[in-house]
């Protein structure tokens, strides 16, 4: 008698990750340039963690501060894939870090990744960052360099996030050709 092989197993989904954003991410046209998609995402809160400006940055930084809470969203349903995206996003400047967040809507407590500063002692970090101030302020350019690093990142030779953002807000100082700077 003649044994039938074993059935295969289904293919096992890759895991679905929720992912904490309380800057740039924020806004579905980040998420969509970078996932090329916008995942399903709920208001959420980050206690004892505080929302910086970054000196010369138009992007915020976390750390931990005791008592604080940093107001943001959970994407949630992000790939493993997806995730390598945004840790390239991020690059080296944040650290992802698992934390306990709570949704807003509901105060249920869950797991999600997030971005944490990577350098807790850095003296660029100050006041409050705004995300409604940065959406009227920022966006645009914000997003015109995000696309910049998509389409590097699909280069064999990309340049990393820090360098992108450095090289077009250079580009962004700089007189256009041909225009004449009176002194």
């Amino acid at each position: 008698m003649a044994m039938k092989p074993a059935a295969a197993a289904p293919p096992t989904p890759a895991a679905a990750h929720s992912v904490f954003v309380y800057g740039s991410l924020m806004a579905d046209e980040v998420v969509r340039t970078i996932l090329k998609r916008v995942p399903p995402a709920a208001p959420a809160l980050l206690p004892n963690y505080h929302r910086f400006n970054i000196k010369g940055r138009i992007y915020p930084a976390i750390l931990p501060v005791e008592s604080k809470r940093v107001a943001g969203r959970v994407i949630m349903g992000v790939t493993d894939e997806e995730l390598q995206l945004l840790d390239a996003f991020e690059d080296v400047e944040y650290t992802r870090t698992r934390v306990e967040i709570s949704l807003a809507d509901s105060s249920e407590n869950m797991l999600a990744d997030t971005y944490v500063w990577s350098d807790a002692e850095d003296l660029n970090l100050y006041g409050e960052w705004d995300f409604e101030e940065w959406k009227k302020l920022h966006m645009k350019d914000f997003l015109a360099m995000t696309n910049g690093f998509m389409h590097e990142l699909e280069q064999p030779e990309s340049k990393t996030r820090v360098e992108t953002y450095q090289e077009f807000m250079q580009q962004q100082e700089q007189p256009a050709p041909g225009t004449q700077v009176e002194g």
